[in-house]
Formats: C-alpha cells, structure tokens, sequence
C-alpha cells in the first residue's frame, strides 16, 4: 500500500482555498487564546467532535446521551455506538492533554493504535447494589449473611479483574481472532504508508500537510476498527506545526458539513479540495459559536450581578459553558448542591431545556 502525492502540485488551484483554510483556523485560535471561553469552547468540541466522528461512520449518537454517559448518568444502557463515542471522546483528551506531536510521534501513535481504549482507563463496569438483609434477627444470623454478602462481592471482582485482564491484553503478542479482524489486512504495512505520507508532507504548509495526512488515512485506512482516528491524528499534526496553538482543531466536525460525495471520489486533487474547505467552514463555524456563547456568558452573568459572595450561581454559569447539556444530577455532582437545589438554580438563571421530557431533563444554551 502506498499513498503518492500529486506530482506536481497544482498550487493555482490549491491556492486559494488553502488561504482561505489557513486564515480561518489563525482566526479562531487567536480568538481563542485571548477569550474567556477557551477551556468551555474545547470541552464542548469534543463532545461535538466524537459525535461527528461516530456520524461519518454511519453511527448516530445523540450529543445529550454522551454527555451523561461522560458523567456516568446514563438513562439506559450504554449502545455499542455510545460506547464507541465515549472512546473518541477519551481519545480526543488524551492527545489535547499531551505534548503537541505526541499522538503522530512512533510512541503515541503506537499507542493510540496498539490499545483497544487508548484514552483512558476501562468504563467502570456496573457492579450491582447490594441486596436488603431481611429476617436478620440475631447477631449470628447477621455474621451469616454479612459473609455470604461478601462471598458474592469477592465473586464480582474476580470477574472484573479477568473482564480488565482480557481487554487489557491486547499487544502483538496477543493473536486477533479471524472473526473481528481480517488477517490478510496489514494493519503494520498501511500505518508504515500513511507514516510516509506524513513524512512526505514536512515542507508542506500545515493546513496542506493536516488535509493529505486526512486523505491518506481514509484511503489507506491503516486500522480496521479505528477510522476515526485519522482527523485526530491530523488535528495533532496541526498543533504540532503551530497553526493550532490553543485548541485540538474539531476536523471530523468540519468534514461532517460537507456532503459525503465531494471528499469520497476517486480525484485526489477533488478530495483535497473538501477538506479544504471543511476546515475554513469549521473553523467559521467555531468562531461563530464562540462568539454566540461568549454573548450567552455575559447575559448570564448579568442576572447574578449583586449576589452574595457564596451564590453558587456564578459556578453553573461556567458549567453550562463548559458542556453542551448538563442535568440535575450533574449541577448537583459538580457544585455540591442537592438536585432539588440544581433545579432551583437552574430556574434562576432561566436555561433552557433540551429534552422535552418529564424525567431525565437537561439544560444548556445555544
């Protein structure tokens, strides 16, 4: 497998929408790095982000479901696709969180690609509450029960302990079943292809580099079960080439605005040119809503202008800012309240309400 580059570039044409790409992702890092809202714009990109990335999949995630899974309020059980999403999410984190290049260094590409969950740790898995004692009217009947309770707990862990072990032993050495991957893949010999092709892109303006390092993942696609690594791998690349200073670039929610049809054809040069074009409408898109909440922040803050020192107000303003949605329960997790006092507080500050139902309501601005 081998990714060739057009020879030679045909600069008039890429010219201008590799400008326009390059000034938009300038402006809105700068615009970043001298607001207020830079950590609340960053959290909600990656969840906007890793639902896009389930979206140019085929999978739909709902953005309110990831953000309860996050905080791990689910309303049912996880999906498989919510799952998935939960790991993007991680993922994005874990490279925003590192050194810029880290996650297209030898090291952390291994890494990322090597683990089965490389943003963090296993979701917690469940373990069931524990059952009523009943009938326990002597101290001896209630030593019986207390040793069987315990009995049944030494059983969970045991199986969580070999539920981690068996996840976590994913190396090289571990032999991957035909059913789930193809072994006539070559997942080593692509990743080596797409390596090149980023090697091949260093004299390449960063935003050019950042569009054939998306290009070639998604023609060479180097991991079976990973597609959507390719955007983040790139968005680091741009952070690494100090195009993104202050922010991981959302490229899998840029492509998500351009129709499938114009950056999946056969001309390479027609490809390059969508992703060209995704970045700069993204990168709009991005100040636009910054911008927005920048003016939500400031109509909030005057509603608790006059509080007292102690108000809680002032702190689920920054919440909300810092995530698309958020529930009773979080407020009440995050600020330490009750969640009758988080629906109180939410009604002061008048947010509005996402989900239309009765039970499991959520708040957040536009």
């Amino acid at each position: 497998m081998v990714y060739r580059l057009i020879e030679p570039l045909p600069w008039p044409t890429l010219a201008t929408p590799l400008a326009a790409a390059e000034d938009a992702l300038a402006r809105l890092d700068q615009r970043l790095a001298t607001g207020p809202l830079r950590h609340g714009w960053c959290a909600r990109a990656d969840f906007a982000d890793a639902c896009a990335s389930l979206a140019l999949q085929g999978d739909l995630v709902l953005l309110e479901d990831l953000v309860l899974h996050d905080a791990g309020r689910d309303r049912h059980a996880p999906s498989q696709e919510l799952t998935r999403a939960h790991t993007v999410l991680r993922t994005r984190r874990r490279i925003a969180a590192s050194d810029p290049g880290w996650a297209t260094s030898p090291a952390g590409l291994a890494a990322l690609c090597e683990d089965p969950d490389a943003a963090g740790d296993q979701d917690a898995v469940p373990v069931p509450a524990a059952p009523p004692i009943d009938g326990a009217d002597g101290e001896g009947d209630l030593e019986e029960l207390n040793d069987a309770f315990s009995a049944e707990l030494a059983g969970i862990d045991a199986l969580i302990a070999r539920s981690s072990r068996l996840l976590a032993d994913t190396g090289p050495a571990r032999k991957k079943s035909p059913l789930v991957y193809d072994p006539a893949w070559g997942e080593s010999d692509r990743l080596a292809a797409w390596r090149q092709a980023v090697a091949d892109t260093r004299t390449l303006p960063p935003v050019l580099a950042a569009t054939i390092a998306v290009d070639a993942w998604t023609v060479l696609e180097p991991l079976q079960h990973r597609a959507w690594l390719g955007p983040l791998l790139a968005a680091d690349l741009l952070r690494a080439r100090d195009k993104a200073r202050h922010h991981l670039p959302a490229l899998a929610s840029a492509l998500r605005r351009v129709p499938r049809d114009r950056w999946l054809v056969r001309d390479p040069l027609t490809r390059w040119l969508a992703v060209l074009g995704a970045v700069a409408v993204g990168a709009e898109q991005g100040m636009r809503d910054h911008d927005r909440w920048m003016l939500a922040r400031e109509g909030l803050l005057l509603k608790v202008r006059g509080r007292r020192g102690s108000s809680s107000l002032p702190r689920l303003i920054e919440l909300v800012l810092a995530r698309p949605l958020v529930s009773a329960t979080i407020i009440a997790d995050e600020l330490g309240v009750t969640p009758r006092a988080a629906q109180i507080l939410v009604a002061e500050l008048g947010l509005r309400e996402f989900t239309g139902r009765e039970r499991f309501r959520a708040w957040g601005i536009l």
